[in-house]
């Protein structure tokens, strides 16, 4: 068995993936710095769930801080897998030097950190947003990337960059995945999957930018941290497009989730939003034939699992701030 660093892991990707390795067996060091990016109480619901398996350890910490570095430089790891990061396209444009010190500098202290124990596998969350406006699609992973549209895509850009340069100079084996859109069980309250299953739940106002046909290629959580784990394998450097095979319009998604919880939503329409995408959709021809990976969830059965969950959390789930 193997003893992985898993950063983020209070995080919606990072916990599920954390989870997934100790079911398997392996052990996992923990660490996230429990930040506020969305409302806190999701990622310590998280954090729990974690720490009550056998094989867990957790730090609460700052991967930008280059003091991580010495705190584990004495750690032998099989691989680093840097999920944490700040994330949000709104968002970036409201602060972008948070981006650059979690995505950028984060990414550069994981690096060396691999570097400095001898780490030989590295695993970095990217993003689809680093695609820009107007991308083919399908979109695949040799699409151009040089033109992103707010600070978090750049910021993406510059840790993808930052691994090819540590590839090149140190041999560390680095998969880049450059995840679509996530949705599932305790998933981030700032994305719409979550909004959108409380608000109707609640009879809340559902509030979209825009006219409501800008479409997503969604992907279920588990698909999403299957594919994260597949890409422990050797590959030298590769980028690869994990998730964000089904589409579908922000319209036709309310109207999914509206079947599945049982109740019609109220749609207040405002302005479309500068820094979204119009949409995105995934080529993942190369995780199937790199990784062998393909999602097991199609939309609807991943909504019910959504529903699911929320309807066995509801207590404090509906509480969740959903800006």
């Amino acid at each position: 068995m193997a003893n992985y660093l898993v950063t983020g892991a209070a995080g919606f990707i990072g916990a599920r993936t954390a989870e997934f390795l100790l079911l398997d067996g392996h052990t996992v060091t923990g660490v996230d710095n429990m930040n506020d990016a969305y409302d806190v109480r999701m990622k310590e619901y998280r954090l729990k769930r974690l720490q009550s398996m056998d094989g867990f350890s957790f730090h609460k910490l700052d991967i930008s801080d280059k003091a991580i570095i010495e705190r584990f430089r004495n750690e032998r790891f099989d691989g680093v897998i840097n999920l944490a990061a700040r994330a949000g396209v709104r968002y970036s444009v409201e602060d972008p030097w948070i981006f650059v010190q979690s995505n950028v500098i984060g990414t550069l202290n994981m690096l060396e950190l691999c570097k400095q124990t001898g780490t030989k596998k590295f695993v970095v969350a990217s993003t689809s947003s680093i695609y820009g406006e107007d991308p083919p699609y399908p979109t695949p992973e040799s699409a151009s990337s040089s033109e992103p549209l707010q600070p978090y895509a750049a910021s993406k850009k510059g840790a993808e960059a930052m691994c090819h340069a540590y590839h090149h100079l140190y041999g560390i084996d680095v998969s880049v995945l450059r995840y679509f859109t996530v949705y599932g069980p305790a998933g981030r309250p700032d994305l719409a999957l979550f909004r959108f299953v409380q608000w109707i739940s609640e009879g809340r106002p559902v509030r979209v930018n825009g006219d409501g046909e800008q479409s997503r290629g969604f992907t279920y959580i588990d698909d999403i941290a299957r594919g994260t784990i597949l890409a422990l394998k050797p590959l030298g450097y590769e980028i690869i497009n994990i998730g964000g095979h089904e589409v579908i319009t922000i319209n036709n998604l309310i109207e999914l989730i509206e079947e599945v919880v049982g109740k019609k939503a109220e749609i207040v329409y405002g302005p479309p939003n500068p820094a979204d995408m119009r949409s995105n959709w995934a080529d993942v021809t190369k995780a199937g034939q790199l990784l062998g990976w393909e999602p097991q969830f199609d939309m609807r059965s991943g909504v019910e699992k959504l529903v699911e969950w929320y309807n066995a959390e509801r207590e404090w789930a509906k509480d969740v701030l959903t800006p």
